[in-house]
Parts: C-alpha cells; sequence; structure tokens
C-alpha cells in the first residue's frame, strides 16, 4: 500500500513560509496516522503535526547501518502516586489485616475546586457541565441550560426551516451507505453595543466525513473581501448614495445539491415511527463541503435574473446601471448590502430578494461583520470602527480628534487605526 510509510524515518514536508529567505521543506521524522483525517503525524522541534504529504526518506533509513543495529531498551515502571491518608491506612492494613473492616478507606481531604482563571460560575446537573454566560457545546447542555426555553425555541425554529424548504427527505438507509452525522451548534447573537438579540440553534453536517467524488466534489467559494467593501462605501459617502443592510435566513438552505448525500436526524427531533430513518439531503445544509459553493451559485443566478451585473474582479459585488440610477450589490456569505441613489430601485431590489430567498430587513447599514458604521450625511462622512465607544468620539468629530483615533481618507470615509493598522498615513 503506497499510503503506509515505515515508521520513524526522515521526511521533508512543505511548510508556509514567513518569508521568501526561509527554505520551502523542514526536515522532520514520521511518527503515525492521525485518525480523523488523511494524512501523516511527523514530529520536529520538540512539535508533532499533521501534514496531507512529505518526501519519506525510506531507503535512506533501510540502509542506515545505525537505524538497523540492536538497541537494549530498558523497562521503565512508573510508580503509583499515593495520598497520605490512603498511604497511611495501607500500612495500617499490612500491620493489622483485621481493621480493614472496622476501618473504612477514607480518601483525600482536600478541598476541590474550579480554577478561578476561568472567570464563571461552573455547576453540574447530572453528566452535564454547565457554564453560566456561556454558550451550550451539545444538545444536552442546552436542554438542562439555565435558558433551554430560548435554546428549544431556537432549535424548533431551525427545523420549521428545514421542513419550508424540503431540505431532506426521510428514507431506508441504503445499503453499503454510511451516513454523515450532525450536531447542533448554539449561538448568542448580540447587537453593536453587546446585549444579546437572539439565540440562535444550527444545525451543522458533519462534513468532515464527507468522500470526496463520492458525496462533493468542487467547495470553493468566493467572498467579498473588506477592502472592497470600504471602497464601496467610500463612493457612498462621497455621493451621499443610500446604505442599506439585509441579512439572509438560513442561506446555505437555499444551495441546491447534486451530488446523494445522506445524514443522521438530528438528536431531539427523532420521531419513533421514523427512528430507522436517514436524510437524504435535497438541498445544502451548514457544515457540508460544498454547502457555500451551493449557496453562492444559487445566489448568483437569482440576483442575475434581476439584471446585475458581477464584477470579474470581486464576483460577491454586482452592479446594475438604467440611466443615472446605480445601484451597488455586496454579498458576504449571508450578509447583503445594497448601495445606490434611487430609493424606489433599491426597494425594487429588496422586494426581489425576499421573493427569492427568505431575508430579514435591517433598514440603514450600522453594524456588519463586527464592525460599527456611523454615518455623518450632512458632512459627508462616514466611520467605521470595531471599538465600543467610538460612536461618542464620532459624535464630537474634529481635527484633533482625528489625530487621536481616525485617519481621514479621501470621498468622505474615515477609518480606525485600531481596526487598519496598516493604513498609510
Amino acid at each position: 500500500m503506497p499510503f503506509m510509510k515505515i515508521w520513524g524515518c526522515n521526511a521533508y514536508v512543505k511548510h508556509q513560509m514567513s518569508t521568501k529567505l526561509e527554505p520551502k521543506y523542514e526536515k522532520c521524522t514520521f511518527v503515525g496516522y492521525p485518525k480523523e483525517t488523511k494524512g501523516y503525524y511527523f514530529y520536529n522541534e520538540n512539535k508533532v503535526f499533521v501534514a496531507r504529504t512529505g518526501v519519506f526518506l525510506e531507503k535512506e533509513f533501510l540502509t542506515n547501518s545505525e537505524k538497523g543495529r540492536n538497541i537494549e531498551l530498558e523497562e521503565v515502571q512508573q510508580q503509583k502516586v499515593i495520598e497520605p491518608e490512603v498511604e497511611e491506612v495501607s500500612q495500617a492494613v499490612e500491620e493489622n489485616p483485621t481493621d480493614l473492616e472496622t476501618q473504612p478507606l477514607q480518601g483525600s481531604t482536600r478541598e476541590r475546586h474550579e480554577p478561578e482563571r476561568y472567570g464563571f460560575l461552573v455547576t453540574t446537573h447530572g453528566d452535564v457541565i454547565l457554564v453560566d454566560q456561556d454558550e451550550p457545546k451539545t444538545y444536552q447542555e442546552a436542554v438542562v441550560s439555565p435558558d433551554s426555553e430560548k435554546w428549544l425555541e431556537a432549535m424548533r425554529s431551525e427545523m420549521d426551516s428545514m421542513s419550508e424548504n424540503q431540505v431532506w427527505t426521510l428514507v431506508e438507509p441504503p445499503e453499503g451507505i454510511k451516513p454523515i452525522g450532525c450536531k447542533w451548534v448554539f449561538k448568542k447573537k448580540t447587537d453593536m453595543d453587546g446585549n444579546v438579540e437572539t439565540y440562535k440553534g444550527r444545525l451543522v453536517a458533519k462534513g468532515f466525513r464527507q468522500i470526496h467524488g463520492v458525496d462533493y466534489d468542487e467547495t470553493f467559494s468566493p467572498v467579498a473581501m473588506f477592502k472592497s467593501i470600504r471602497i464601496l462605501l467610500a463612493v457612498a459617502a462621497f455621493h451621499d448614495y443610500k446604505i442599506w443592510q439585509m441579512d439572509v435566513k438560513t442561506a446555505f438552505l437555499n444551495g441546491k445539491l447534486e451530488e446523494d448525500v445522506y445524514m443522521t436526524q438530528p438528536e431531539g427531533f427523532v420521531t419513533p415511527e421514523n427512528a430507522g430513518k436517514v436524510c437524504k439531503l435535497q438541498r445544502s445544509i451548514y457544515g457540508l463541503k460544498q454547502a457555500s459553493r451551493s449557496w453562492n451559485l444559487r445566489f448568483n443566478e437569482a440576483i442575475q435574473e434581476f439584471g446585475f451585473i458581477r464584477n470579474e474582479d470581486e464576483p460577491c459585488v454586482y452592479k446594475k446601471f438604467s440611466g443615472s440610477i446605480v445601484s451597488f450589490l455586496i454579498l458576504y456569505v449571508d450578509d447583503i448590502l445594497i448601495i445606490g441613489n434611487d430609493i424606489p430601485t433599491l426597494q425594487s431590489i429588496k422586494t426581489w430578494l425576499s421573493g427569492c430567498f427568505s431575508m430579514k430587513d435591517l433598514g440603514e447599514a450600522t453594524y456588519i461583520l463586527g464592525v460599527k458604521i456611523y454615518r455623518e450625511r450632512s458632512r459627508r462622512l462616514l466611520g467605521l470602527s470595531q471599538s465600543t465607544y467610538i460612536d461618542k468620539v464620532l459624535k464630537r468629530f474634529s481635527m484633533e480628534e482625528s489625530k487621536r483615533g481616525f485617519l481621514p481618507m479621501r470621498h468622505g470615509i474615515s477609518l480606525s487605526k485600531e481596526m487598519f493598522p496598516s493604513t498609510p498615513q
């Protein structure tokens, strides 16, 4: 089998270079095979890492005389560490074996508690550990957490979306097919001030178990670069264009699958009459390797039907011109910015998108991708910041304050130094 290699042989593995002057390959030692992914374990400089390929020096390993000589190994037995109280009882039992029935064995009396470095309260509920002010990691944690009703409602909402979009059909497991698993992922979505806005329960497929050429093929999907968003926001600020924002609900569910993909039923939503069945996916779902690509293809098809033209150099930026009416659209996974100078046209874009997908209208853009947007249209100024206090600073925008934290740029856009430290001054 060509995949099998001689354990302990040297190998050259390609690594990411920090500078062009560094070597492209590093010499390592092959030490095993990872369980969860295809590749090899390599050891180098007191670290073990995974790489998919390498140049193995097996012939040199076999011909090396030092590798072939006999080495005597000394067996080392690890000593057991016994608590002081246990050791005292053990000695007493050896001196008087009858005391074993009258004197119970006592463990350590040390007080055990969670480290203070965690910064939050940890409690137990049966076999499930709950962490206050945190998101549950599993379905079991969600159903016993203080916010269990909100998490259950979030999961029911997700299942309703699956049903409305006809994401899967329940079928008997095909012979010889092992379905991929799925899990619940929980997230508290916050507003720009950090307040919890919604509880989100997302059903995610375990796509790492998919097999290339069997249940997926192409996976590449473009995403808008943030510098493109900055440029169009600068254009909007200079020309005083409207900037609206929309969010696609369960965006990946709109993608159509071309492959046959089977998945286990989601935990907590298996009925007794369908307990032995599996989900045959009709549409894409979060976690699948081709999910993002399927959604991007579906969106591109829909928006071009409305007359938008895709940018050749930035495939997630679209434009539409009609006389003096200008419209731009930026897609970042499931976040959409709509920019233009004609309100009826922008409203028609919203209506079209809402007819194609399940959308959430967020109105004027104020917060996107973790970045706050502040706009002063009377002075054609637009500011971006990830700071929590920056709104107050921007309201008192002046030359003195711009030297402290902002860089004025052309076309009326100002950017935070904290966010863009490499911006030329």
